[in-house]
């Protein structure tokens, strides 16, 4: 553990030295990203700064204690030590937390994926929910939210969105609504008052960075058509939209939402590479069944994770049995209170399996 904690100090300070370097300043994209990488992990530096100054106080009241003759200065030495050390196992504690919630992937921007999937014009419109409950929680912690693709349904909501999210700690936020969700209400068409069910998948891909995948242009296979749907006079006029194959693979990804057909491009190219990714680890994810014991969840996009009851106002996630009674809040965007759960549980799962 202290191995790695020192590795961090070392590349914290690094990073702070190629910040304060002038040509390093001056390119804004590499020092943003320097700036990013050195705020995901001040908060363990930090705490561990923090545990190496006890440490050094405590040798330096076990060394008074060695070398003092006067009974009240030794007392008060011998005091000193076991409040240091009741700190310094506190400080150990919290520094093991630390780690074991460090994620790689934790601080990366995403790419969301919301599909409508059973109950028909119910699951588009509930589609369409989710991503408003997303849009406003991304609104108050100051995320940003940019649409990359939507199919909107003919009753509302969407058939399928698909969306990008910056900001600090998203990926470390929104890993946890990888999976399907799964609705129970009465449909505004439904004149018997009959509860329907109806489910809905979503995807969370951090988004792949040049030192994660390397695709071969030559793999590529890029189409351009022109725009549908709803979006202004540029839509039907020049074309606009782009289709990217990755032939080796044969995933597919399209983007339409941009009125610019070089946008297009690198907003299908971000998602490409993110599903790339996404699949590649779900490989490894496969073949790490322990790791797997050690997550809340398992990441399949197939499995139930989480039901919202709205004739009860309730929402219970399946993974971890927790209920909560402010279904309304909760599609207002207030769902913080369900990410420290899960957080929360995720932590006692590792320290378990320690």
């Amino acid at each position: 553990m202290f191995e790695k904690l020192e590795n961090l100090l070392k590349r914290y300070e690094d990073i702070h030295r190629l910040m304060a370097d002038g040509e390093v300043a001056s390119n804004r994209e590499r020092y943003q990203k320097l700036a990013k990488e050195a705020s995901s992990i001040e908060d363990t530096v930090k705490k561990y700064r923090e545990y190496k100054k006890i440490i050094s106080e405590i040798e330096g009241a076990k060394n008074l204690l060695e070398n003092e003759t006067h009974s009240d200065l030794i007392e008060m030495a011998g005091a000193e030590v076991k409040d240091l050390d009741v700190k310094k196992e506190k400080l150990r504690l919290e520094l093991e937390e630390m780690l074991l919630e460090d994620d790689p992937d934790r601080d990366k921007d995403v790419i969301m994926e919301i599909r409508a999937g059973t109950g028909g014009a119910e699951a588009s419109l509930f589609a369409g929910d989710l991503f408003r409950m997303y849009s406003k929680y991304a609104a108050g912690v100051n995320w940003k939210i940019d649409v990359i693709d939507s199919h909107v349904a003919e009753a509302g909501g969407f058939k399928e969105i698909v969306f990008s999210v910056r900001g600090k700690g998203v990926y470390g936020k929104l890993k946890y609504e990888i999976g399907a969700h799964r609705v129970q209400r009465v449909p505004a068409t439904e004149a018997s008052g009959r509860i329907h069910t109806s489910a809905v998948t979503v995807a969370v891909l951090p988004e792949a960075e040049d030192v994660d995948i390397d695709i071969n242009q030559q793999d590529l296979k890029i189409d351009t058509y022109r725009s549908g749907g709803a979006g202004g006079q540029h839509v039907n006029v020049t074309d606009s939209a782009v289709r990217i194959t990755h032939i080796p693979t044969g995933t597919v990804v399209q983007c339409q939402n941009e009125r610019s057909q070089l946008k297009n491009k690198q907003s299908a190219m971000k998602v490409l590479k993110a599903r790339i990714l996404d699949n590649l680890k779900m490989e490894q994810h496969k073949k790490m069944a322990d790791k797997r014991k050690s997550q809340v969840g398992t990441g399949d996009r197939s499995e139930k994770i989480r039901t919202y009851n709205f004739p009860d106002r309730r929402i219970t996630d399946h993974r971890i049995g927790f209920t909560i009674h402010k279904l309304d809040r909760a599609m207002e965007g207030e769902i913080g209170e369900i990410f420290d759960a899960l957080a929360q549980a995720e932590r006692k799962l590792k320290l378990s399996n320690q």
